[in-house]
């Protein structure tokens, strides 16, 4: 039978610089509960389990399909989005930390602004003036367009980051997710282009030669994007940039 109630078992921290504990809530069982919803019942009736008024913690979330990575916590141990955390595949009492690889805001939330300034260092975006018509593209393959289209489903929700023995914000490091995008818009036919900004950006310290290959990330990715595959290729690109570089030089 199915349970009558749901326990949780939240990491509470009113700030970054304010002391953590743990607070117990008890929710009501519904068939196809995920965490966000458990989380928005406590926010309705901010109670703990001990039948104390409290405050309800604080998470972040916003597409609610697992698209973009906002709602990205520790549950049971596991980085992973909360939306798609089913109860009905969860041991309790669900156990919910937030990530503890970026600054901690409030209680769940934390502020991951190092990816997406690191994505900018990267330079993962594409040139492009579209201020007159400029015509078909080039014709792309159905595996290249396969295999792109893989590489862009990231959404930045940092679970490569989490498990990475390298990264952290007190290191320059980038992460798996921003040398696989490197690699993506370096294989469009105009994000080509660029290529070599993009590798030059990711040569020198926090770029590709800082992974450790702890290969954490590509079990941890919940889109199953190829990462560790992605950096070996973005790997032998360095090489052919770095030979480059060697004999323009000289």
């Amino acid at each position: 039978m199915p349970p009558k109630t749901v326990v949780l078992r939240v990491r509470r921290q009113a700030g970054p610089h304010e002391k953590a504990y743990w607070e117990e809530f008890e929710v009501p069982y519904r068939s196809q509960l995920n965490v966000i919803a458990c989380l928005l019942d406590i926010q309705r009736n901010p109670v703990n389990r001990l039948g104390q008024p409290t405050t309800a913690p604080a998470w972040d979330a916003s597409c609610l399909e697992e698209v973009c990575g906002a709602c990205t916590m520790i549950v049971n141990g596991e980085a992973r989005q909360a939306c798609s955390a089913l109860i009905d595949e969860l041991e309790q009492p669900v156990v919910l930390q937030p990530l503890t690889k970026f600054p901690l805001v409030k209680d769940l939330a934390v502020d991951r602004s190092k990816i997406f300034e690191d994505l900018k260092r990267a330079k993962a975006w594409i040139e492009l003036d579209g201020t007159f018509p400029q015509g078909p593209g080039p014709r792309t393959s159905p595996a290249m367009q396969q295999l792109r289209y893989t590489l862009s489903r990231c959404m930045s929700c940092g679970c490569c980051m989490e498990v990475c023995p390298q990264y952290d914000t007190s290191r320059s490091f980038v992460g798996a997710a921003v040398l696989s995008q490197v690699r993506l818009f370096n294989l469009h036919p105009t994000g080509r282009t660029q290529a070599e900004a993009r590798h030059e950006a990711v040569s020198g310290p926090g770029g590709i030669a800082d992974c450790g290959n702890a290969q954490n990330c590509v079990r941890a990715c919940p889109k199953e994007i190829p990462l560790t595959e992605s950096i070996a290729a973005l790997g032998g690109e360095m090489v052919i940039h770095g030979l480059r570089k060697f004999f323009v030089r000289h």
